[in-house]
């Protein structure tokens, strides 16, 4: 069976330095480059959002970054603002080896709903496309990396195994935000979600 390596959201936001920064974020760069050799595809996916995006706490007088509020399809963390459709920070970390991937998915580009799955947005209702993707190509066996294990990373592999695929995280090749325990509970819920953790 193919395998797939799905690298989540690789970018200068989220590498030390971003305006999102995950804690050692830019580690996991060269391994990843490396582990591409190991693999039959590559798909990377890359958040992507307008300046006036509904999940940035700037858009919401008085609000301050990692708070929460209602939207109206759930609970939403309101972020720094990241990611912005044609910022530096939006790119790919400049070693990514972006030569391998046959497709880029972007999400988060409508201004009203976040989108943290490489599936869906997160109202759970409008898809990616990157399921059809994979199904008309046929590969069903992915393993996932990239930024953030406990948001992007974590949604993704259990919407991934909620579509019936054979789904892997590859822990060392992931970091974390663990917001107030998210790591833990992401691990636990994909986990439950038949998501193997290697």
């Amino acid at each position: 069976m193919a395998r797939t390596l799905i690298v989540v959201d690789l970018q200068v936001d989220f590498c030390p330095g971003g305006k999102l920064a995950v804690a050692g974020g830019d580690e996991i760069v060269a391994p990843i480059n490396e582990m591409m050799a190991d693999f039959d595809h590559v798909v990377l996916t890359q958040d992507w959002h307008p300046a006036e995006h509904s999940s940035f706490a700037e858009n919401h007088p008085g609000a301050t970054p990692f708070s929460l509020t209602q939207m109206p399809y759930g609970p939403q963390v309101l972020w720094p603002a990241h990611c912005v459709i044609g910022s530096p920070g939006a790119q790919f970390h400049p070693e990514l080896d972006t030569t391998r991937a046959e497709t880029v998915i972007r999400k988060g580009f409508r201004p009203h709903i976040d989108s943290y799955s490489a599936f869906y947005e997160n109202d759970y209702v409008t898809p990616t496309g990157l399921s059809g993707y994979l199904r008309d190509r046929y590969l069903e066996d992915l393993y996932f990396v990239g930024l953030a294990h406990d948001f992007c990373v974590a949604w993704s592999a259990m919407d991934a195994a909620r579509h019936g695929f054979r789904v892997s995280v590859i822990e060392d090749a992931t970091r974390a935000i663990d917001l107030n325990g998210s790591l833990q509970t992401a691990r636990d819920s994909m986990r439950e979600a038949g998501v193997s953790l290697i």
